[in-house]
This record gives C-alpha cells, sequence and structure tokens, in this order.
C-alpha cells in the first residue's frame, strides 16, 4: 500500500487549514459570477474534503501529470468544475489564474465541465453524471492488471489510488449502479471515492426522488462504507481516508454530509446549485466566509505557498519512483523492458505481420474472423485486453490461452463486465486513460443504444478504445426484431471523431482491426455479421488494403470483352452486403452495363481523403448511383447523389432465418438489380 502524504501532525495548522480551503471557495465563486453562469454549490460545500484530500493523501507530479504511478483524482460531479480548476491552479499545474478567470469561455482550458486533454492534470471527461465514477472504476481495473502483472514485492512499480468525488446525481444514474456492482465484485481496493452527500438536486432536496440508504446499497454490493457526519471536520475526513486505505479487499465509498454552497445566502438549498448568485450574494458569501469582500480571484501568499508545496514533494516522489523502475530494470531485465514498452504505449515491432490473411478461406461470419484476429494479435500484444457483456461466446472476444480477469487473478485477459452494457463501455474509457492497455468490449449492435453516453464521451476523450459490435443486420434472423440493428450503424456514424468499419469479409476484418490498432487517439466501432459471408476473391477483385481508405474499387466496370472501362452503374455496398453487389454485378455485366462496385466499410476514413481521390471512387458524372446497406437510409444520400438510390430499411425486422428475413425485406439480388435498372432508365 502506498504510504499517505502527509506532515506529521498535518493539522496543526487550522487557521492555514481554513484559509487555504476559502481560498478554494472564493476562487470558485468569482470565477462563477465572472462567467455568469456556472455551478458554485458544490465546491463550496466539498472543499474541506477536496483540500484534505490533495494535501495531505494524494501522490501526484504538477510538473508532471502524466507520470505513470500518480493517483488519479475524478471530478464525477463535473459540474462542480471550478473546484478542479481551482485546485490545479493552487498546486502548481500549468494552468493560470487568467485561465480561471476565462472560466466557461471561448477557447480556455477551462471549459463548463471538465475535458480530458484541456487543461493538464484533467484525467477525464465528466459532466454527464454517473460517468466518471464508471470511468473511475475503469482505470482501477487497468492499474490492478498491471500492478498484477509486473509487480513483485520488492518492486511494487504501480501501487497508486483511484479517488473520486461523487455526487447524489452521480449515485442515482445507473452506470454508476453497474459500475459499482462490478466494482464490488472485483473487489478493487484501490479505489476510494468521496460521496459528497448534501440531499440537494437542481429540483429541490433529494428525498423528491432519492430516499434509499446508500452506504448500505454500497455495502450489499461489497464495498466498504463509512460516513462523515461534518463535511467541514478534516480531522474525521482524514481518518476516514486513512481507514479506506487500509481495506484492500473492497472499494471505498465515504459518505460526507455537506452543505451545497457553504456561505452562500442560499446554502443548503437548490439556488445554490448553479447558476452565478450575484454580484451582492458574493460579497455576502465572502463577508461570511471571512473574505476581503471586494477582491477577487484572490489569492493569499501564505495559501499559496501551502498549496505549492506539491510541487516538489511531487517531483521527489516521481523521483523516488522512477528509482525504483531503474532498479526493477537491473533486477529483472526482461519484464524491465516490457514494463518501459506497455507504459510508453509503444506498439511490438512487427506486430502488424501478425494479422491474418485469411486466403483461400471459407465463407465464414465476420464476428468469427474478428475473434481469429484477437488471438492471432494477443500473443504479440500484450497490452490487448478486454471480453464482452455477457456474449463472449457471441462475440468471439475471449483470448484463448489467457483467463479472466477477476478479484485475486487481475492478471487475466478475459473481462466478464456482467449484463452490464453501459458500465462496460465506461469502464473501458477508464482502462484506456489509466494508460498502457487497449481495451476492447463486445456486445451485440443493438445494445450499443445502452452505451452509447460512454462512447461518446470516449470520442470527446478522443480516447482508443475498440467496440466489437456482432450481430450487426437484420441477418442475425430468428432473435428478431428486439435484436437487430436498423438505426444503429446511422446513430454510430453520428458520433464525431468516432470510426465506424463495417468489413464485408474476413479480409476486411483483418484491415478493420489493423485501423483500429493504429488509432491511438480515438474510439473504433467494428460492425460484425452472425451469419455466414463469402470471403471475396482477391485474386479477381482489388486487396482488401482499400479499407485503410474508407471505400475503394473493389471490381471496376468492364467491356464486353472485359477491358476496365467508364461504369454507366456504381452500386456501393458495406459489410454483408458487399457479396450481393457483386452478384448483381455479375448480372449486370452480363446484361451489357459496366457497373463498378465501391466496398465502403468505413465513412469517416472516406470523407477524410482527398476529393480527388474520393471523385476516382464515386465519379461524379455517373449519376446512376445505388447504395446497398441493411439499415436506414439516413446518410447516404451524400454519395449517392441527387440521381441515386438506396435499398435500406424503414422498418424493423422479424423473427425468421436469417436468410429468410434478408430476402422477404429486400435483400436479394432480384431487388438490387429492381432498383439499379430503374435508376439506369433514369438516367
Amino acid at each position: 500500500m502506498s504510504a499517505p502524504v502527509q506532515k506529521e501532525n498535518s493539522n496543526i495548522n487550522p487557521e492555514l487549514d481554513q484559509l487555504c480551503i476559502n481560498t478554494i471557495r472564493a476562487l470558485a465563486i468569482d470565477a462563477v459570477q465572472k462567467a455568469n453562469s456556472g455551478h458554485p454549490g458544490l465546491p463550496l460545500g466539498a472543499a474541506p474534503m477536496a483540500y484534505v484530500l490533495w494535501t495531505r493523501f494524494l501522490r501526484h507530479n504538477p510538473k508532471n501529470p502524466k507520470w505513470e504511478n500518480r493517483d488519479r483524482f475524478l471530478l464525477s460531479a463535473g459540474h462542480g468544475s471550478m473546484l478542479l480548476y481551482a485546485l490545479l491552479h493552487l498546486t502548481g499545474y500549468d494552468l493560470s489564474l487568467d485561465e480561471l478567470k476565462n472560466f466557461r469561455q471561448w477557447g480556455s482550458k477551462t471549459p463548463g465541465h471538465p475535458e480530458y486533454g484541456l487543461a493538464p492534470g484533467v484525467e477525464i471527461t465528466t459532466g454527464p453524471l454517473g460517468q466518471g465514477f464508471a470511468n473511475g472504476v475503469g482505470m482501477a481495473m487497468g492499474a490492478a492488471h498491471l500492478a498484477s502483472k509486473f509487480n513483485k514485492a520488492e518492486f511494487p512499480l504501480i501501487d497508486h489510488y483511484v479517488y473520486a468525488i461523487v455526487s447524489d446525481g452521480d449515485l442515482m444514474e445507473g452506470v454508476a449502479a453497474e459500475a459499482a456492482s462490478l466494482a464490488g465484485h472485483l473487489k478493487l481496493g484501490k479505489l476510494i471515492y468521496l460521496y459528497d452527500d448534501n440531499n440537494v438536486t437542481i429540483e429541490g432536496f433529494t428525498d423528491l426522488a432519492f430516499s434509499e440508504d446508500v452506504p448500505k446499497r454500497f455495502e450489499a454490493l461489497g464495498w466498504h462504507t463509512l460516513t462523515i457526519l461534518d463535511g467541514n471536520n478534516l480531522d474525521d475526513i482524514e481518518a476516514a481516508i486513512r481507514e479506506a486505505q487500509t481495506v484492500t479487499d473492497r472499494p471505498s465509498l465515504i459518505s460526507i454530509k455537506t452543505v451545497i454552497g457553504f456561505g452562500m445566502p442560499t446554502q443548503g438549498t437548490r439556488k445554490a446549485h448553479s447558476d452565478a448568485p450575484g454580484e451582492d450574494a458574493v460579497r455576502e458569501t465572502k463577508r461570511h466566509l471571512g473574505w476581503p469582500e471586494d477582491k477577487q480571484f484572490y489569492i493569499p501568499e501564505e495559501a499559496l505557498a501551502h498549496f505549492r508545496e506539491a510541487v516538489e514533494r511531487g517531483e521527489q516522489l516521481e523521483n523516488d519512483w522512477r528509482g525504483l523502475v531503474k532498479r526493477y530494470e537491473d533486477a529483472h531485465a526482461d519484464d524491465g523492458k516490457l514494463f518501459g514498452q506497455t507504459m510508453s504505449g509503444d506498439l511490438p515491432d512487427g506486430w502488424e505481420e501478425h494479422l491474418p490473411k485469411f486466403e483461400d478461406a471459407k465463407a465464414v461470419a465476420t464476428r468469427v474472423a474478428s475473434g481469429e484476429v484477437i488471438n492471432a494479435l494477443a500473443p504479440v500484444m500484450p497490452m490487448l485486453i478486454g471480453g464482452s457483456a455477457d456474449l463472449g461466446v457471441s462475440n468471439n472476444t475471449d483470448i484463448k490461452g489467457s483467463h479472466s480477469f477477476e478479484a485475486g487473478t487481475y492478471d487475466g485477459r478475459i473481462i466478464h463486465f456482467g449484463v452490464r452494457e453501459h458500465a462496460m463501455g465506461s469502464t473501458l474509457t477508464g482502462i484506456s486513460l489509466n494508460g498502457g492497455l487497449i481495451p476492447f468490449g463486445g456486445t451485440f449492435m443493438t445494445f450499443s443504444d445502452y452505451m452509447r453516453p460512454a462512447i461518446r464521451l470516449a470520442a470527446l476523450s478522443e480516447v482508443q478504445v475498440i467496440y466489437v459490435f456482432t450481430h450487426d443486420s437484420i441477418g442475425l434472423g430468428e432473435d428478431g426484431p428486439t435484436h437487430q440493428p436498423i438505426e444503429h450503424l446511422a446513430a454510430l456514424r453520428a458520433i464525431p471523431h468516432l470510426f465506424v468499419i463495417r468489413p464485408a469479409d474476413s479480409v476486411e476484418v483483418s484491415e478493420a482491426w489493423r485501423i483500429a490498432i493504429l488509432r491511438r487517439n480515438a474510439p473504433t466501432a467494428l460492425a460484425l455479421t452472425r451469419q455466414k459471408v463469402p470471403v471475396i476473391d482477391r485474386k479477381k477483385f482489388a486487396s482488401a488494403e482499400g479499407l485503410r481508405r474508407g471505400a475503394y474499387i473493389l471490381a471496376e466496370a468492364e467491356t464486353a470483352e472485359g477491358t476496365a472501362t467508364t461504369p454507366k452503374l456504381i452500386l456501393i455496398g458495406t459489410g454483408s452486403e458487399v457479396s450481393l453487389t457483386l452478384e448483381a454485378r455479375e448480372k449486370l455485366q452480363a446484361e451489357g452495363v459496366p457497373t463498378r462496385v465501391v466496398s465502403m466499410p468505413c465513412w469517416e476514413l472516406f470523407d477524410a481523403e482527398s476529393k480527388e481521390y474520393r471523385d476516382e471512387v464515386l465519379v461524379p458524372s455517373v449519376k446512376a448511383r445505388l447504395a446497398v446497406e441493411a439499415g436506414v437510409r439516413q446518410g447516404w444520400d451524400r454519395y449517392v447523389g441527387e440521381g441515386g438510390d438506396v435499398v435500406c430499411l424503414d422498418r424493423f425486422g422479424a423473427s425468421a432465418p436469417g436468410e429468410v428475413v434478408l430476402k422477404n425485406l429486400g435483400f436479394n439480388v432480384d431487388n438490387v438489380l429492381d432498383h439499379a435498372r430503374a435508376l439506369l432508365n433514369r438516367s
């Protein structure tokens, strides 16, 4: 266990402690008032617990916010962002006072809710309640895996805590309940959450909708719990955190009773939750706190000096740790080399050579091909870790030769998320942000709806996560319309920074995984079939390397003599429908219609290509374009143009064998030909 960072008799100067706490409070209320918007309530109420944590426990280096073994601090209640920004500035991070003055303004590093990648020291993007809670569980999972893999008795290389401040709102959200259940099951002892229990939300007191006994709920979920009745009692807060650190086989929730908007005229009420309080209320609040009423963004020198002790302390902590790493490398050369490579994020040399070629393969579901890729890469990519939301056998996400990631066996690489899709999405983000690992998670594509908020935040944060979405269309068959995705491809494609790749066959699957692995700063969603699809003859048609450009000419239009020519018709397909377009092309070519087939597995990659390349693939002068995809039409008009058409779905599916459903809903050669001929007749 890491030794807490504190001085002897840490509370020897209560006047200085109170000065520092009120410095946080005053900075927060000044910033909110200057912005004329924000949430002053949480920073004023939670400042004492944050102060104790940051000055007496948190092991971090403000001069290197990415130090691998730092403690992680998450503000899950992201609306209270000024609490975090004040702490970052005061303790010496590269976040100037001017940035605090520009709170919520265009181009600042201090947006209304914390965003990963803007201000140094902001570990995750929070705001949608419950997400930070679940991200922290993922961080603790990632740390437990790395510690189990690399730590030795005399070398605790990975030995940090994940701390968070969570709110009433966080604990009402379903994702927090899912993640709390998973964390308790996994016995994540390095996870310590401070619950800002102020009994107030935007609408009023929490008893309007929230009357459960929170500590008892968490005890039932396998957590260690403590309750502090006075959120201003620093000694009690310190003692509780210290006790939580001694509990190594359970995560801890410390319920701390606070007063929202402490010191404000509206303290303890919903009016203190959000919005600027007004100049008169700011002065009255400062008067209650014993603070200079007319000084804005005032930081007493004594308080700043105390906070800035974190700089020297942090540098010493990191230097000591780097010495430990050096001794580890000397004593365990191979493990030391792997540890360095893992934590740097570098990919192993030659890893791409292990991607399966799938040459002369038989027809196979692309979900099965994906499983083969995972297992081909896993032996040479030890940073690859993941699993499924209770569908591993169907999603083909298990890493053969490994074992389950469970309490006591954290070195396992197969994560069982349980039937918790939302928590899976959020914990995957946390695993990625913790560092050193490339996480993936699987479920049926229709259940991407359950995890959409987590996917969106991963994309916003530009974090590497790989989503393995199988059963990607009505082709899954008998499970029926509840499980058959219709609008899901369009919904996922609507998320900025997310690559959605729907490979046509096994060979494209291999290329899709290559793209996903190389995307170190953004998430990727793979859309994979349940049903078998033919393997495209790459000796006859174009190489699947074209996937790297998002869309490519798979089969060129030909004259009757077999020479390439300008197409009269362009067929565009994705996933399982590409083979259907190839069948239709063969018949159209036999009828004397030069027809090009374009495989378009990834819109986002194609849109990033030059106009010259896009025009080369989708020739502007060819107005007869037909897209074929077993999903809604939305988005396709930009590719087929005004003169084009789409074979798509405008209804839910049906329960029957997959091939029957596809045929009856129009995904058959005859229907594609009918649409194609209609286009040709119009052109």
